[in-house]
């Protein structure tokens, strides 16, 4: 089982919290890629949380990258500690872009650029 916690004093949402706990998780090794993910009844369960709040987050992680959903073999951690906090720093860069105002294309570009 992993190790998550969640503070139900702090602003965060819990969902959010759950995300970055299992992001945490990951990155200190506790599960890597290839390794299944407890179901989310059960991180529920622990946390005493609603399984809506982990399911949640783990398709949060799923979009990011980190985790994969397969029929009839749960959920399975696929990213790396390094992809995590790659995909962590990328998104803020994309979320800073779009406040500036740019676009996908303009980003691109720039990225090309500096290669």
């Amino acid at each position: 089982m992993l190790s998550v916690n969640v503070d139900r004093s702090e602003p965060v949402p819990l969902h959010d919290q759950v995300a970055a706990e299992i992001r945490r998780a990951i990155a200190e090794g506790e599960a890597g890629p290839g390794e299944r993910l407890p179901l989310a009844k059960d991180i529920a369960a622990v946390l005493g949380v609603n399984k809506n709040t982990v399911l949640r987050a783990m398709h949060i992680l799923r979009d990011e990258g980190i985790l994969e959903f397969r029929r009839g073999r749960g959920i399975t951690v696929v990213g790396t500690p390094e992809r995590s906090a790659f995909l962590a720093q990328l998104r803020n860069v994309v979320e800073t872009a779009r406040r500036l105002g740019y676009r996908r294309e303009d980003l691109v570009r720039m990225i090309e650029g500096l290669s």
